[in-house]
C-alpha cells in the first residue's frame, strides 16, 4: 500500500525552514519559469529570437553567481504593499496640488521661472519615460523574480512621476497661456541643447541588452544622474525662485529615489560577492559615467540661481558609486 503524501504547507522551496515564510517570501521569490533551465529558457521556441536573446544578453552575462534567488528586496514590497506606500504618496501629492491651486500659487511665478520650467521641467516627461522603459526591461531579463519585482517597481515610480509633470504641465499651461505648456515639449526634448546629454544617455542605455549592463547603466550611473539633477538641484533653484510647490515635489520625488537606491545597494553586493564580477561592474561604471557627467553639465547650466548645480549633481553620484564600491 502506498504511503499517502503529506501535503506541504507552503511552496516546496520555503518548506525547508523552520519558521513560518513571510508575505514577501511567498509571493516573490523563485516565480521566474523561464529560469529553470539555462539552455532553454522558453518552453516554446528553443532556437528562436527570444531565446537566443535570453541565453545571451542574461544567461550569458559576464556578472554571475550562483544563487540569484537569494536576492531579497531591503524594503521586501509586494505589489499589496507598494499600492498602500504609494497610495500615501499621491495623497500627499494630491495635497500639496490642491493647496497651492487653491492659493494660485502658479499665477505668482516669474516669468523668468516660469520660461525655466517650460524648457528644463515639462519635457522631463520624455526623460522619465525612458527610465520607465529601461526598468521594465530589466523586468523581463532580471535573472530572479526578486530583482525583476523591484525593477517593476522602479518602472511604477517613473510612471507615476511623469504622469505627475504632465498634470503640472496642463496646471502652468492655464495659469500661462502663450508660453508654450503642452505644445512644444517634444521639440525642447529633442533638439535644446540643455536635454541631448540625457537624451543620448539614455538612448545608449536602452539599446544595451545585457541584463546586468543595463542595470549599472540605469540604476548606478543613469538615474541618479537624473534624480539629483532634475528632481534634487531644480527644487534648490525653486526654492530660490519662491516655487515652494515645486521644490516640494522634487523632494516627493527623491523618497523613490532613495528606495531605488536601497535595492541597488542591495544587488550590487550580491554581484560582488563572486570576485571576477568586481572589475566588470567597475569597468561599466567608468564607461557610462563621462556620458552621465556631460549630461548633468549640459542640463545644469541652464538652471538659474543655482551655479553649484552641477559640481553637487556630480559628487552626489559619485558618492553613492563610492558606497557601491564602484567609484574612485
Amino acid at each position: 500500500m502506498t504511503t499517502p503524501l503529506k501535503p506541504l504547507k507552503t511552496w516546496g522551496h520555503l518548506a525547508a525552514r523552520r519558521r513560518k515564510p513571510s508575505e514577501y517570501e511567498i509571493v516573490s521569490t523563485k516565480l521566474l519559469w523561464h529560469t529553470r533551465d539555462a539552455e532553454q529558457p522558453w518552453d516554446v521556441g528553443h532556437t528562436g529570437v527570444m531565446a537566443d536573446h535570453y541565453r545571451k544578453y542574461r544567461n550569458g552575462s559576464p556578472v554571475t553567481h550562483p544563487d540569484w534567488d537569494a536576492f531579497r528586496d531591503p524594503d521586501e514590497l509586494v505589489y499589496r504593499t507598494y499600492n498602500i506606500l504609494q497610495d500615501g504618496q499621491e495623497t500627499y501629492v494630491e495635497g500639496l496640488l490642491d493647496q497651492h491651486n487653491a492659493e494660485a500659487h502658479d499665477k505668482g511665478l516669474s516669468a523668468e521661472w516660469t520660461a525655466t520650467l517650460a524648457q528644463l521641467y515639462t519635457p522631463s516627461r520624455y526623460l522619465l519615460h525612458t527610465v520607465q522603459m529601461a526598468s521594465a526591461y530589466l523586468v523581463h531579463m532580471a535573472p530572479a523574480s526578486t530583482i525583476a519585482n523591484c525593477a517593476a517597481f522602479q518602472a511604477a515610480d517613473s510612471l507615476r512621476w511623469l504622469s505627475n509633470v504632465a498634470y503640472r504641465t496642463a496646471e502652468l499651461g492655464l495659469a500661462h497661456p502663450g508660453i508654450g505648456f503642452g505644445e512644444r515639449e517634444r521639440e525642447l526634448w529633442e533638439e535644446l541643447p540643455a536635454w541631448q546629454g540625457f537624451r543620448e544617455l539614455m538612448e545608449r542605455q536602452l539599446t544595451t541588452f545585457d541584463w546586468a549592463e543595463a542595470f549599472v547603466a540605469l540604476n548606478v550611473v543613469a538615474k541618479p544622474a537624473i534624480d539629483e539633477t532634475l528632481f534634487r538641484q531644480l527644487g534648490v533653484s525653486a526654492r530660490r525662485e519662491d516655487d515652494v510647490l515645486h521644490a516640494l515635489l522634487g523632494e516627493a520625488a527623491l523618497r523613490d529615489s532613495e528606495r531605488s537606491r536601497r535595492w541597488t545597494t542591495a544587488l550590487v553586493a550580491q554581484m560582488a560577492e563572486v570576485d571576477a564580477n568586481l572589475p566588470q561592474l567597475r569597468k561599466w561604471v567608468e564607461k557610462w559615467q563621462p556620458l552621465a557627467t556631460a549630461a548633468i553639465q549640459a542640463y545644469s547650466e541652464e538652471i538659474p540661481e543655482n551655479a553649484e548645480a552641477a559640481d553637487n549633481a556630480i559628487d552626489a553620484v559619485k558618492s553613492f558609486q563610492r558606497q557601491l564600491g564602484l567609484g574612485g
